[in-house]
C-alpha cells in the first residue's frame, strides 16, 4: 500500500493521507484524529464454487486446476510460485467451504485430513 500525505493546507492541523493500493485506486483517506478504514475486498471461494468478495481474508488457499486446498504457509505451495501456481490460486473462509466447493486436501501441509480424504475414497 502507497501512502501519500499532502501537508499542511491550510493551518498545520488541517491536512489528509491518502492510501492507494497496487492497482493505483484509494482505497483510504485519513484526517487528524482519525483511523485509517480500508476498503480492501478479498475475493474468495463459496460452497458453491463462485467466487465472492468478502471484507474478511480467506483462513485457506487453494488451486483451482488441482482442486486442492491447504493452509496459507504451505510449503509446496510457496515452491510452486515461480511456476505459476499464482495465476491459479484461490483461497476459502474455512475448511468446510473448501470441501463443499469440490476441493481436497493438500497432501504436504493437512497431511491427516489428506490420509482421511484418501481413505474415504478407497
Amino acid at each position: 500500500m502507497l501512502i501519500h500525505a499532502t501537508l499542511p493546507a491550510r493551518s498545520a492541523t488541517d491536512w489528509h493521507a491518502v492510501a492507494y493500493g497496487h492497482s493505483g485506486r484509494q482505497i483510504a483517506l485519513m484526517t487528524p484524529g482519525a483511523s485509517i478504514q480500508s476498503e480492501r475486498r478479498y475475493h474468495l471461494i463459496g460452497p458453491d464454487g463462485t467466487e465472492y468478495e468478502s471484507a474478511t481474508p480467506g483462513l485457506l488457499g487453494g488451486n483451482r486446476k488441482l482442486r486442492l486446498y491447504g493452509r496459507l504457509d504451505c510449503a509446496s505451495a510457496i515452491r510452486a510460485l515461480p511456476r505459476g501456481y499464482a495465476k491459479h490460486r484461490v483461497f476459502f473462509a474455512d475448511e468446510a467451504t473448501a470441501i463443499s466447493a469440490g476441493y481436497r486436501p493438500c497432501g504436504s501441509c493437512m497431511r491427516e485430513q489428506y490420509k482421511a480424504w484418501k481413505a474415504a475414497r478407497e
